[in-house]
């Protein structure tokens, strides 16, 4: 057997990369999972080749290692690490029966297949045959090979092996000191291949000295790193090949002691070379005795003995030497000079790792068409910054300063109620004041047209059919909040509750609060485990109760603006009639406006206008920059700057984070157009304010004009009322809309807890239940004395159902009801079947048999004992009755059938609804009088 360690493989299982590749490339890249049909074919062939473990390798196996791990490389480049793919590895170290570590990361599948190559480098050197020079060459190279394959796992392929937080188990061979130990116990094995030669080809005792040193200087760092690890770490490398790498490192700085000491012999240190032999002597015995407790392989136990003895062999003949001859003082240990280490071996990565495109080349990458997934992530960064930077800083801000003036904006009414400019205008009664001016009689055609738009729109009816939908969609979203509640029961369990709670089969709460009454379990109770439930649904339910009250706020401006709105539906003439003409006055003199409030008019008309014409440069602007956003396509140039990265690098979004900076900065001169169109609209509306006050002291002396002002105001204000109160609606449909889809997927998360937490009962309740079988049955007949028989007619059994269950009383299931030994009667030979058949246990005599009370009592009579201990046969009609009769004569051929009769354990038992025994103490007081008779 030989005498080094060898890293097993980590077995893999099949994983579905044809389904789950098609599905990522189908629903998360533009291409079509058809063209890359060969790709996944050549994937799945390449895993294939590196999924034997189990069969002997030879070094071509090397190559689909090197193969599949530069295609993974590729891969990982174009495919996040996440695609929904499972795959599953075993610990190297673990049992056949163990559990696989499952991850869903293409970064675990790379690093275990750069693992398993490892492992391939160590059990082909092993394999070799060192006892010759070539095969000593050729263990040291594969040894090496594995170091620097474990190396280059370390420093590229660990870093980016993230594992989830919800993952249940993490690989710890795939941890950074247990990797370092294997890294450390290659370099050790190597360097004792390079030690092994120096010593066949009988280099200097110095030198070998010095590369037994580093022998067991890296045995050393391979043995602290494993144990400077966590314990969850340290714990999965199995304990005899720690005692191996403690044994190796003892050995070799034995040995490097004794070559030692024998070139301090030939340099005449005589007491040197005795106190090297004495350290070596030490340090042999210390690993003798580590190979002595442990199982560890054969040849290193004889390799530490074989030494153990040279050892000691050398230190007699040594002190002999130096008690007769020589006479030198033997030094201290810490006055020698420590023998220097010289490490012949390093850590050796093989080419194809370090340059995976020279074993592929250029036509053989997988999926080398495909745009690398960081490169898509990036244009999907850069799409969502653009659309937000429009929305937030172009699209809101025009709406924010747009005018809701009726004359100008009418579009923007439903968008923008609030608004400054809106607000002012209202304040100002503009342009409704304007309107009454300057058209004296009739209808303005502002007015005319909103008040089509609303008859068109069968405005009053379109509102009240909105309320209704509101009012039906908000209650569906309460009633299927209320059901989730139901269905998760949500509070502690109250009798009220709990009635409401029944009609629901799978109501978790009435579930847990009946199984605790029956069988105890250890789990939190409902309102304890469902906290994060309720959490959602009170804030569902908050967010709902907000929402009612908005409702109830729109339902209140269509009931104080109805009567308005209900105007703008009549015709052209009776919406004439309601408003009044400044042609005349109310004394009925003809009433015209004097030339300064003219001049007032058509100032504040041509700062309106200016101010429409801001608007509509505004809404320029917002369309520009909508147009822009859609035109937009950063792809060309994120490929552009993929070009110029190596194809077998990762691609990530940070890459590319100065190139879209780069391309948003295009969208800055909408954002300073819109600036100074606000800087603008302020300049206007100061003087709107100024020369509307001026307006109005012109125009204070004339009521005709006020009047018809007034009704021309209410007329525009029920026309806003009537656009706001129907987009509010069509915002409350929209939300509960939305909140039911919500509700409804919350409602599935409660049904799915409440099932899961019935599961946990019934298995509970089963659990509960097999163990009080397996601590053994308890009789119908053993119920409390207190307890009342049931001893009704139509629920007494058969008699067959009586002969059919009751078992033998030989039978061993009678030995735990601790029954005294019957005595055998010896005046006829029948006695003793018919003293084995009990009497039944609603019998008299049961009640007969109390502790003798007098000398007189019945445990005087020698008759009256015996009587009562002739019980019937099993088969006699006694059994049926409540009353003991004198028991016919047994028959013998009834006492084999009796032999068949069930376990006490069997369910037949339980049918028979038996009276119950007498009180223990009456037992014990019926046995007495027996005893006396003994």
């Amino acid at each position: 057997m030989p005498n080094h360690l060898v890293v097993p493989f980590k077995k893999t299982y099949t994983a579905p990369i044809r389904s789950s590749v098609r599905d990522y490339i189908l629903h998360h890249t533009e291409d079509h999972p058809d063209a890359y049909r060969s790709d996944i074919a050549q994937w799945e062939s390449l895993r294939a080749a590196c999924m034997n473990t189990t069969t002997a390798h030879h070094s071509s196996d090397v190559d689909a290692f090197l193969k599949y791990h530069a295609q993974l490389v590729f891969v990982l480049a174009k495919l996040p690490s996440d695609i929904n793919l499972e795959i599953s590895y075993a610990h190297p170290f673990s049992t056949s029966s163990s559990i696989p570590v499952t991850l869903r990361s293409l970064a675990f599948e790379r690093a275990s297949v750069l693992f398993n190559l490892a492992a391939l480098y160590s059990q082909l050197a092993a394999a070799e045959d060192r006892s010759s020079q070539d095969g000593l060459r050729r263990a040291t190279t594969y040894y090496q090979s594995a170091a620097g394959t474990l190396s280059y796992l370390s420093s590229s392929a660990l870093p980016k092996l993230k594992f989830p937080a919800d993952a249940e188990e993490i690989p710890t061979d795939l941890t950074e000191p247990f990797v370092r130990c294997l890294e450390n116990l290659m370099l050790a094995q190597a360097q004792e291949c390079a030690w092994q030669r120096a010593v066949a080809d009988h280099y200097k005792d110095a030198l070998i000295a010095k590369l037994a040193a580093g022998v067991a200087s890296l045995y050393a760092s391979s043995l602290e790193a494993i144990r400077s690890a966590p314990s969850t770490i340290s714990s999965s490398l199995p304990s005899t090949c720690m005692t191996h790498v403690e044994t190796k490192e003892r050995h070799f700085r034995a040995a490097a002691q004794y070559r030692k000491s024998i070139d301090e012999l030939e340099a005449n240190r005589y007491g040197d070379e005795l106190r090297r032999l004495m350290d070596a002597e030490v340090e042999a015995k210390k690993g003798y005795s580590l190979v002595k407790r442990s199982s560890v392989a054969p040849a290193v136990i004889q390799d530490i003995k074989s030494l153990l003895d040279v050892l000691q062999k050398n230190l007699g003949r040594a002190q002999r030497d130096n008690d007769l001859i020589y006479h030198c003082d033997i030094p201290a240990s810490t006055a020698i000079d420590p023998i220097p280490e010289v490490i012949m071996v390093k850590s050796n990565v093989p080419p194809g790792l370090l340059d995976p495109k020279s074993l592929i080349g250029t036509d053989g990458i997988l999926f080398g068409d495909m745009l690398g997934w960081g490169a898509r992530e990036a244009v999907n960064i850069y799409n969502d910054n653009k659309r937000t930077l429009v929305k937030e800083r172009v699209v809101e801000t025009a709406q924010v300063l747009d005018d809701e003036a009726e004359r100008f904006v009418s579009r923007a009414w439903s968008g923008a109620n609030h608004s400054h400019l809106a607000r002012l205008l209202r304040s100002l009664n503009l342009p409704a004041s304007l309107e009454a001016l300057e058209r004296p009689i009739g209808l303005p055609p502002s007015l005319l047209k909103k008040a089509e738009e609303v008859r068109l729109e069968q405005g009053p009816e379109r509102i009240e059919a909105y309320l209704d939908d509101v009012q039906r969609l908000a209650r569906r979203a309460m009633s299927i909040l209320d059901e989730a509640r139901k269905r998760s029961s949500f509070f502690t369990p109250s009798p009220n509750h709990f009635e409401q709670a029944m009609d629901i089969l799978d109501n978790e709460a009435s579930e847990d609060e009946a199984a605790r009454k029956q069988v105890s379990m250890s789990r939190p109770l409902s309102h304890e485990a469902n906290r994060e439930l309720v959490a959602k649904e009170q804030r569902y339910r908050s967010i709902l109760l907000e929402a009612a009250q908005s409702d109830l706020t729109v339902r209140e401006k269509w009931e104080e603006s109805e009567a308005a709105i209900v105007n703008l539906t009549l015709d052209e003439e009776e919406l004439e009639a309601l408003v009044p003409s400044t042609t005349v006055s109310i004394d009925g003199k003809i009433s015209r406006a004097n030339n300064q409030t003219q001049i007032h008019a058509r100032a504040l008309r041509g700062l309106l206008e200016s101010l429409d014409d801001i608007r509509k440069d505004r809404s320029q602007v917002v369309a520009r920059a909508q147009r822009r956003v859609e035109v937009d396509d950063i792809k060309p140039s994120i490929i552009s700057v993929a070009s110029n990265v190596d194809r077998w690098e990762e691609l990530t979004p940070a890459m590319f984070v100065d190139l879209s900076d780069k391309e948003l900065a295009k969208y800055d001169r909408f954002i300073q157009e819109l600036a100074e169109g606000k800087k603008n609209q302020e300049g206007i509306l100061e003087a709107i304010k100024s020369k509307n006050e001026q307006f109005l002291l012109s125009r204070k002396e004339d009521p005709a004009v006020k009047d018809r002002e007034v009704v021309l105001h209410r007329l525009d204000m029920a026309h806003a009322k009537y656009l706001e109160i129907t987009r509010n609606l069509d915002e409350g449909r929209k939300f509960y809309n939305e909140m039911a889809s919500i509700l409804s997927r919350f409602k599935e998360a409660c049904k799915l807890w409440s099932n899961q937490r019935s599961q946990e009962a019934q298995s509970f309740y089963q659990s509960f239940k097999s163990l009080s079988i397996q601590e053994g049955p308890r009789f119908p007949s053993q119920k409390s004395p207190d307890e009342p028989a049931e001893t009704s007619t139509a629920e007494q059994p058969s008699p067959q159902r009586h002969k059919a269950n009751i078992p033998p009383l030989s039978s061993a299931e009678w030995e735990p009801q601790d029954f005294p030994p019957m005595q055998r009667p010896i005046h006829t030979p029948s006695r003793p079947k018919q003293k084995a058949n009990l009497p039944s246990l609603s019998s008299p005599e049961w009640e007969a048999q109390e502790p003798p009370q007098t000398p007189g009592g019945p445990a005087a009579s020698p008759n009256r004992p015996k009587k009562k201990a002739n019980l019937p046969s099993l088969s006699s009609p006694e059994w049926k009755t409540e009353g003991l009769v004198s028991p016919p004569s047994p028959e013998p051929e009834r006492q084999k059938p009796s032999m068949t009769l069930p376990s006490l354990s069997s369910a037949e038992w339980e049918t028979q609804e038996l009276p119950p025994p007498p009180p223990p103490t009456e037992r014990r007081g019926a046995k007495t009088p027996r005893k006396q008779r003994r």
